[in-house]
C-alpha cells in the first residue's frame, strides 16, 4: 500500500466516522431512527482504517529506503509531506476513536430504554388488542 494510498483511506475513514459522530449524537437523532446498518457501516469503516494503518510503512522505514540524490529531493519532500498528512490523519482517527468510546455508554443506555419503551407499547397493543376483540364479541 502506497502512502497515497493510505492517505485517501485514513481521509475517507475519517470523514465518514466524522458523519457518523454526528448522525449517532442524541440531539441530532432519536434512538428509534436508527438501524442496524448504521452500526455495520461504523464497524467496516474502523475495520478498514486498522488493517490501513497495519499496512503502511513508518516514515522513517520508508525514508531509510531511499537513497538521498538530488533528482529524488522533490519526491522525497512529496514523500514527507504525505507522511505528516498521513500523520494527521492517523491523530484525528485517534481523536475519533476517543470520541466514540466516550460517545457509545451513553448510546447503550439510550438503546436500552428505548427497548424498554417498544417492549411496553407492544404490551399495550397486545393488551388493546385482546380487549377489542373481547368487547367485539358483545357487540
Amino acid at each position: 500500500m502506497t502512502p497515497t494510498d493510505a492517505l485517501e483511506i485514513m481521509r475517507r475513514v475519517n470523514d465518514n466516522l466524522r458523519s457518523a459522530l454526528l448522525r449517532l449524537r442524541p440531539e441530532r437523532r432519536h434512538c428509534s431512527t436508527l438501524r442496524p446498518q448504521d452500526f455495520s457501516d461504523l464497524l467496516g469503516h474502523l475495520v478498514q482504517a486498522s488493517e490501513c494503518l497495519k499496512n503502511i510503512p513508518s516514515a522513517e522505514s520508508a525514508m531509510a529506503a531511499q537513497e538521498v540524490a538530488p533528482e529524488q529531493e522533490a519526491s522525497q519532500k512529496k514523500d514527507r509531506l504525505q507522511q505528516e498528512a498521513l500523520a494527521r490523519e492517523a491523530l484525528e482517527y485517534r481523536g475519533n476513536l476517543e470520541t466514540l468510546k466516550r460517545f457509545l455508554p451513553d448510546l447503550h443506555v439510550r438503546l436500552m430504554a428505548e427497548r424498554v419503551r417498544l417492549e411496553t407499547a407492544r404490551s399495550h397493543v397486545a393488551a388493546a388488542a385482546a380487549w377489542a376483540g373481547v368487547n367485539k364479541k358483545t357487540l
